[in-house]
């Protein structure tokens, strides 16, 4: 969420590392620019962490090629009218690096699974909620759900290795991207509408995968499984970095306010009285809900 400077220069993986390092705990970040379409560019990778390391515990797929027309509506556009350019961003860094990325780096994880000391390998795909329910477009909803069957798929064929896979589902992110086309004023119409100041932090992700890593019997028990980071944060009472536990995707505290509300007031042109607004249940959709259709849009 940090301020980007004069023309994005400092969103680098140096300035993130630089960050982390900063941070309470024993781990050290260490600066890697990389392309995740380059085959040889990821095997290089893996093989560096083995030289110098020995073993890899955790893995987490979560690069994602920015789509075309993202800053406005035409990013939600009909699939006839968006293409394969639309299709190729969304699947070739998302889903085809994620896969090769799991193919360079189980072979090492499989190595540290035999080893003594150390948690149970994990690796977790950065899915969204576009997997289970129609979210922005054809060809981003594909991808994120091609995602989560990779992280099942995968799960069976590695269970034999004790090595556990997930699909974790971060919710509305913060992400410097996103905060910056809010202050441009392009947030809303590129997301449908939806209120960024609800939204997580890029942290509380992190947070959730630490989580899972100290917890290696959940992780098994869950392989396989889609996990949503506000539903796991209050099963295991993380919080967000600001003290918040923002509420999942699939909750009534998120879909009221976010998709029913401004429809009725749309409609009726008057404001909702507070005691509806500020009383909303805390209440999960069962998936079978929430995948059915997308929710009620203001266009």
């Amino acid at each position: 969420e940090r301020d980007l400077g004069e023309d994005n220069r400092d969103c680098t993986v140096e300035r993130t590392a630089d960050e982390i390092n900063d941070m309470a705990g024993d781990g050290r970040a260490i600066p890697i620019p990389m392309d995740i379409s380059n085959d040889d560019e990821i095997a290089a990778l893996v093989e560096k962490v083995k030289e110098e390391c020995g073993r890899l515990d955790a893995v987490v797929c979560s690069a994602f090629n920015t789509p075309p027309d993202l800053n406005d509506a035409s990013f939600r556009d009909d699939f006839w009218k968006q293409g394969a350019q639309m299709w190729d961003a969304c699947h070739g860094v998302g889903l085809r690096g994620s896969y090769m990325t799991c193919c360079e780096s189980v072979p090492l994880m499989i190595d540290t699974a035999k080893s003594k000391g150390g948690t149970r390998p994990l690796i977790a795909i950065i899915s969204s909620f576009g997997g289970k329910s129609y979210t922005f477009n054809v060809a981003y909803g594909v991808g994120k759900a091609a995602a989560d069957r990779l992280a099942s798929d995968m799960a069976l064929q590695l269970s034999k290795h004790n090595i556990d896979t997930i699909s974790l589902y971060p919710g509305v992110v913060r992400t410097e991207g996103n905060v910056e086309m809010d202050k441009r004023g392009e947030w809303s119409a590129a997301s449908g509408g939806l209120d960024l100041s609800m939204g997580e932090s890029p942290q509380f992700t992190g947070r959730a995968v630490a989580s899972l890593l100290a917890e290696s019997a959940l992780t098994e028990e869950r392989s396989g499984d889609v996990v949503v980071v506000a539903e796991l944060a209050k099963e295991l009472g993380f919080t967000d970095i600001d003290g918040r536990m923002p509420p999942s995707i699939r909750n009534l505290k998120f879909i009221l306010p976010n998709f029913v509300f401004p429809q009725i007031e749309k409609e009726s042109g008057t404001s909702l009285p507070g005691w509806i607004t500020d009383n909303v249940p805390d209440y999960l959709l069962p998936w079978s809900i929430f995948s059915s259709g997308p929710p009620p849009t203001s266009d």
